[in-house]
């Protein structure tokens, strides 16, 4: 969220925000909304002198004809005053809505562009595998090395349920263990947050109102979380922190639950895009400084980089345009791991910085050195997913019979160096 003061004093870089973000949203409108929200609140509050003045005259009447009048001058008042709050109330409510729809602007550096086609490869890293056979793709193998199930898990799940299996949990668990070894050895706290979480974080962290087909809804109207970025955002609503304990660094390792609503007929086979996933996710919370954000926003990115490089598996990482942009994301990341089979790239990681802008949703504040209240800045950035990470480790490491090789800083986790068939 923006200040309205921000907002009202830069109309037209609020405007090209919307624009480079592909986002549809009024500035002239949200602007008249917050006129007539500020007559009325400036309305009730002289009616609401006015009524403490007749209170006040009411109690030092000197007849009963003088008292009458007045109690009679204070009922209109107290009518007007109640009209003109229900309509305050349903202005505010307007009002509110449009708030939670104003995008945050975006970094200079961050491009132009329609859709994730549009980001710019700025790093690429690793040689891609030159297989002297013809390689298959992850659901194949893994298939063949009891590794996965997906019959029987669209069977009890449904549509894009599967089952991992044998070495396919080792796999994982070995991924997790090095994991918090490694994201830990750069300064994070671990935390397994609540996935289960009130809609009011949703809209702290921006992913409400816009993405609320993606949600698994309880019939509490709670949320499954997607992200354990909007637990861990949760953890410090409505709090102030001394400078001291900043900056927060947090590794949060929890389920994730996304329907993929918007993406029916995308990526059907295997595990890219999977309703149940884990992830570990990396959130930094620090003073009010872009200098700072921008800091933590390359550390934060450059952690997976080196995370995924010492496994060996080949990458680029691309800057995201507009159009790729969250409503509240400054600028962003993404790493994507080379997939052999399909020949491309696919996303493993993103890495965003926000500003203030969660922040202020969830009113996380803390106290600068002259002891003035500012609303903190927020980062995250996925560590690593599971198991969309053996689609690239599977296919990348896969040997002519059919065996994978298991990265070197994997094997001690897995206690071998090659799944193969029993």
């Amino acid at each position: 969220m923006l200040d309205i003061k921000f907002i009202r004093e830069n109309k037209d870089i609020v405007d090209l925000a919307a624009k480079k973000k592909h986002v549809k949203f009024d500035v002239s409108q949200l602007i008249t909304l917050d006129d007539t929200r500020r007559t009325l609140m400036t309305e009730l509050e002289n009616k609401r002198a006015t009524q403490n003045s007749a209170n006040d005259g009411i109690a030092k009447a000197k007849s009963p004809e003088e008292r009458t009048k007045l109690i009679a001058d204070m009922k209109v008042v107290k009518s007007d005053m109640e009209a003109g709050e229900a309509k305050l109330k349903d202005v505010m409510k307007e009002w509110q809505d449009l708030m939670l729809r104003v995008p945050n602007i975006p970094d200079m550096s961050v491009p132009e562009g329609d859709t994730d086609a549009d980001n710019k490869e700025i790093k690429t890293w690793g040689d891609k595998p030159n297989f002297t056979f013809t390689p298959k793709d992850h659901v194949e193998l893994m298939t063949a090395l009891g590794m996965v199930d997906f019959e029987r898990g669209g069977k009890v799940h449904g549509f894009r349920g599967y089952y991992l299996t044998g070495d396919g949990v080792r796999l994982c668990f070995a991924i997790w263990q090095y994991a918090l070894e490694f994201f830990s050895g750069k300064n994070f706290i671990p935390v397994m947050p609540p996935t289960i979480v009130r809609k009011i974080n949703l809209y702290g962290t921006a992913h409400l109102p816009g993405d609320v087909e993606d949600f698994y809804m309880t019939q509490d109207g709670d949320a499954l979380a997607g992200t354990a970025e909007v637990p861990l955002m949760g953890m410090y609503a409505e709090e102030v922190l001394g400078l001291e304990q900043l900056p927060k660094r947090f590794l949060g390792f929890s389920a994730c639950y996304r329907r993929e609503a918007g993406a029916h007929g995308k990526d059907v086979r295997g595990l890219i895009r999977v309703h149940e996933f884990y992830k570990f996710e990396q959130l930094v919370l620090c003073e009010a400084n872009h200098e700072t954000s921008v800091r933590y926003h390359e550390e934060l990115n450059r952690n997976t980089e080196e995370f995924i490089e010492s496994l060996g598996i080949p990458y680029h990482t691309v800057i995201n345009c507009g159009a790729d942009l969250g409503l509240g994301q400054v600028k962003k990341y993404d790493i994507e791991l080379w997939v052999p089979k399909e020949g491309k790239y696919r996303e493993i990681s993103s890495a965003s910085y926000f500003h203030d802008f969660q922040c202020r949703r969830l009113n996380i504040r803390y106290k600068d050195t002259d002891g003035k209240l500012r609303y903190a800045h927020s980062l995250n950035s996925t560590a690593i997913p599971t198991p969309r990470i053996l689609v690239s480790l599977i296919e990348n490491f896969q040997q002519a019979d059919g065996s994978i090789k298991i990265p070197e800083v994997l094997a001690k986790y897995m206690g071998k160096s090659v799944i193969s068939r029993q």
